[in-house]
């Protein structure tokens, strides 16, 4: 499992609002109270089967003091966390929360790559009564209500490419090209396909990471973006498959994709 994404988490100020949003556009159960002890505000994602999709983060006045912004982070599962931000600190990279002990949780940290996208590094605790070797299912090729596809915008494509193959065991192996932009390359972990990597659009201001939230019906989910107050900024649109995806923004800010059949 290391290398692969584990965990996705919102960060917002408004959990109650995306609350609203995500739950009817996506078909989930956001927690309505905090699901967490303690004075950190965290929500779970819940899917219809019964899983976790995720998590809700609550953005403080005191992290946005520090640059924090509304935005979907990913966690990358990790064997030793300390050694990975090493890693990327010696690729150019940066920490930017330091390895840390979440007690029943496990050890995580934040950093940026090289070209400034940020993720969370995780080395797991399973939760209790759960097998040692049980994996997350976070992400999902091809379900619904699951992220099933992971994009890294970049300002420097071959650097992270580089750098992601180099530490998290992905491969690289097609693309598509897009005109100007150059190709849009696929990555793989255990020859499964979880993403690309693109050139940044110039109008981007930073490097990022975007997740795609698998939906039941993309016209249904982009009706559902508008009526909620989100702006869909790009989409839908035909991918390769038959499928359609969308980029958007949700009410309170943070960028998110979604993708999914047409069935009207």
């Amino acid at each position: 499992m290391s290398g692969g994404f584990i965990w996705y988490e919102l960060i917002t100020p408004d959990p109650a609002g995306s609350k609203a949003f995500y739950d009817s556009v996506v078909g989930w159960d956001i927690d309505a109270q905090s699901s967490v002890p303690g004075d950190t505000e965290y929500r779970m994602i819940k899917r219809s089967d019964g899983g976790n999709a995720g998590g809700v983060l609550t953005l403080t006045d005191a992290m946005r003091d520090h640059g924090a912004r509304p935005v979907w982070l990913g966690y990358l599962h990790c064997d030793d966390v300390d050694a990975t931000v090493a890693a990327t600190e010696a690729a150019g990279g940066k920490a930017l929360m330091p390895a840390t002990d979440m007690p029943g949780v496990g050890r995580i940290a934040m950093v940026a790559d090289a070209q400034g996208a940020p993720i969370y590094l995780m080395t797991p605790t399973p939760p209790p009564g759960t097998p040692a070797d049980a994996k997350s299912d976070v992400f999902s090729v091809d379900q619904p209500q699951h992220v099933r596809w992971n994009e890294l915008s970049t300002s420097d494509q071959d650097a992270a490419i580089d750098f992601y193959t180099r530490t998290f065991g992905w491969t690289q192996e097609g693309g598509m090209p897009m005109g100007e932009m150059g190709d849009y390359k696929f990555i793989q972990k255990d020859g499964v396909a979880i993403g690309a990597v693109m050139r940044k659009l110039d109008a981007m201001p930073v490097s990022l990471w975007t997740y795609y939230i698998g939906v039941d019906d993309i016209d249904r989910a982009a009706t559902a973006v508008a009526d909620g107050g989100g702006k869909v900024t790009m989409g839908p649109d035909e991918i390769p498959g038959g499928e359609y995806s969308l980029i958007g923004t949700d009410p309170q800010g943070a960028t998110f994709a979604l993708v999914g059949p047409r069935k009207s």
